[in-house]
């Protein structure tokens, strides 16, 4: 669906993409992070054709960004992080101006009737834009890049000063956009990338640092996974049951938090998911878990961890985890 090879963008003597590949397949939701100035609206920009690159290439449903720009921008809907809307229009003369500038050629009540619905704000059609909430600017802007129904959506901070109502609608959109289109979805709000997408790109200083779902990732970068647990029993008969799971390699007694109850660290094997093995044992045995801790990184620390000083990527040249 868009593949990115050896992408680099300069502006004087900086790059501020260097060098970057990787692909975004058709269907999937792709999440966008990076710390600001790390070269991710640069790269959302050239890959829908609003700045050209001075390296690599981009490819939009096989349709070269250099060679074939205006086939590769009717393949996308583009939000930027600032929705350009003009605020003394309606919001149906506005969707009307967009339909004409895009030249669509579906028949225009209908397919604006079902941009209008998809997005939920056909109750605010005759109004303008101006006096709409934050909210319903925002979802004009996703209507805006819905028209002429592109297979791709790229969003750029798309629930930036909303409240958290608002957000909750935004993303409830974008779930429902992401069922039968491609999205790339750009945001400083990890839980939102966390909840809504299921793979994920980070970029550092121009640089790609990693590929991968957030689980990938969390266990490309935890050093160890383990497991722990606060468990109501005996503490011997505990050790002795946690021992026996298959996969893990070692147990150990932490402390004594609560009554009745024992706090234990257990590691597995390597790669091994012991927790539903676990989970079945003491459960076999009238041992209630009653606290439960994975060592794996949270998707926040995986973020922190590959944008600090001296951070290396965690991905291979084809834009894959190691």
């Amino acid at each position: 669906m868009i593949e990115i090879k050896n992408l680099t963008k300069c502006y004087g003597p900086k790059k501020a993409v260097d060098n970057i590949s990787f692909t975004v397949e058709k269907g999937e939701i792709v999440g966008f992070l990076g710390p600001n100035g790390a070269g991710k609206s640069t790269t959302m920009n050239v890959i829908t054709g609003y700045i050209s690159l001075n390296g690599g290439s981009v490819s939009v449903n096989g349709f070269d960004i250099e060679k074939n720009p205006k086939e590769c921008k009717k393949q996308i809907g583009y939000l930027p992080e600032h929705p350009p809307l003009y605020m003394d229009m309606t919001v149906l003369e506005y969707l009307e101006f967009v339909y004409e500038l895009k030249g669509v050629k579906e028949n225009k009540r209908k397919h604006i009737d079902s941009v209008l619905n998809l997005v939920k704000i056909e109750n605010v059609k005759n109004r303008v834009i101006k006096n709409l909430s934050k909210g319903y600017k925002q979802r004009v802007g996703i209507a805006q890049a819905l028209i002429g129904n592109p297979p791709i959506l790229i969003l750029d901070e798309p629930t930036v000063g909303l409240d958290p109502n608002q957000i909750i609608e935004i993303r409830n959109v974008i779930r429902e956009l992401g069922k039968d289109r491609t999205v790339i979805l750009s945001s400083h709000i990890l839980a939102e990338i966390s909840t809504i997408c299921e793979k994920i790109i980070i970029i550092n200083e121009g640089k790609l640092m990693a590929v991968g779902t957030k689980d990938e990732l969390s266990s490309t970068l935890s050093k160890q996974n383990k497991l722990d647990i606060r468990v109501v029993g005996d503490k011997k008969e505990i050790e002795f049951v946690l021992k026996g799971v298959e996969g893990v390699k070692e147990v150990e007694l932490i402390s004594q938090r609560e009554k009745d109850s024992f706090d234990f660290s257990v590691i597995p094997e390597t790669d091994v998911d012991i927790r539903k093995e676990v989970f079945y044992a003491l459960s076999k045995n009238n041992m209630p878990i009653i606290m439960e801790k994975s060592s794996l990184l949270t998707l926040e620390e995986v973020f922190i961890e590959l944008t600090k000083e001296g951070a290396k990527p965690v991905i291979n040249q084809k834009g894959g985890n190691k």
